[in-house]
């Protein structure tokens, strides 16, 4: 069966892969200690075009997000995010498992306004009895939004500002960052963000590595013991060398960007395929994500022959689907979308 139901849903990318038999036989120290990593990182740094960053390779989403977060909270300190935030929706309360409480704002479009970070935190400091609160300690976003938005260089920078005003962290989730960076509609870049915010990772799970994540501490440097608070959340791997040579090769020869890239080029392709068949598109997304409008019965026929992801219900009559391209989407997948909606 053809797949867009996530980016994740194949192996490894080709190039990782051969690099992984290549260095099969090595024999190096473990949890990073190799100079796999080390090269990594150094290219990761160059890439920011920041000497002095903190790095450090991570197995997945989830010990990641919940290891930065408590790296650089208290435990009576809680992180702000829009409502529909992977923290808030999709974590299965990890973040609150180490005592941050999330902090969910409403949002009708998945980003975080700047101005509204500010009526929030203004509302806060002037209350009387916020001794007695969970304190707000950090700002999280991602990057794309997980409606496939993207921040502009103004939002981001306005949030950041508000953000050092109120001696908040901010911290972007790239899950997906490769896919963003890589959109005709971004003008932001890795080294605009990576010095806009105080902690950020680069997805490799999602932007064609085996597994792992990329945190990169900027102009925050890396709490003291980081090493130990990330063992402390079972995000750290014994066998860190299979991170260092995933992320060492992603950031060889302008690969990451060179698929992800890719998956922008098959995502245009995607939509143009529902538009022709005149189906209508229900959230604009310029990333990997699209979004499509079915009706009970279409959903049900187009998943006989492909996989995707059930969003959320609209109405009786319409569901709103989500279509992911990755780096492994090929033009023969995007013809057999095309070919099954002539049958639907």
């Amino acid at each position: 069966m053809i797949s867009f139901e996530s980016d994740y849903n194949n192996g490894v990318e080709p190039a990782i892969l051969r690099r992984l038999i290549e260095t099969n036989e090595d024999k190096t120290s473990g949890y990073g200690f190799d100079p796999y990593c080390e090269q990594a990182k150094a290219k990761i740094k160059s890439a920011c075009e920041l000497s002095e960053a903190d790095i450090f390779f991570l197995v997945g989403g989830t010990q990641t997000n919940s290891t930065v977060i408590d790296s650089l909270l208290c435990n009576y300190e809680g992180v702000i995010c829009v409502d529909a935030g992977h923290i808030n929706v999709h974590e299965a309360g990890a973040i609150e498992a180490f005592s941050h409480k999330v902090i969910a704002l409403p949002s009708a479009d998945g980003k975080l306004k700047a101005d509204q970070l500010e009526n929030y935190m203004a509302t806060f400091t002037a209350d009387e009895s916020s001794h007695h609160m969970v304190q707000p300690g950090m700002v999280y976003i991602t990057f794309p939004t997980e409606l496939g938005g993207l921040y502009t260089k103004q939002e981001l920078a306005d949030i950041y500002d508000v953000c050092r005003k109120y001696s908040l962290y901010l911290y972007i989730d790239g899950a997906r960052l490769g896919y963003a960076l890589a959109s005709d509609a971004c003008d932001v870049t890795l080294p605009y963000l990576a010095k806009h915010c105080d902690v950020f990772y680069i997805g490799g799970t999602k932007v064609g590595a085996m597994f792992g994540e990329a945190v990169v501490y900027t102009n925050t440097r890396a709490p003291k013991h980081l090493f130990t608070i990330v063992k402390n959340h079972g995000a750290l791997l014994a066998k860190g060398r299979m991170l260092g040579i995933q992320f060492d090769t992603l950031f060889s020869d302008d690969l990451y960007f060179r698929i992800s890239r890719h998956a922008i080029q098959m995502a245009k392709k995607l939509k143009t395929v529902f538009e022709r068949h005149g189906f209508r598109i229900g959230i604009d997304s310029p990333t990997n994500q699209q979004f499509v409008v079915l009706s009970p019965e279409q959903k049900k026929q187009l998943m006989r022959k492909i996989a995707f992801e059930v969003w959320e219900p609209l109405n009786e009559n319409e569901i709103l689907c989500r279509f992911v391209t990755s780096w492994a989407t090929t033009d023969e997948d995007i013809i057999a979308l095309d070919e099954a909606l002539n049958n639907i």
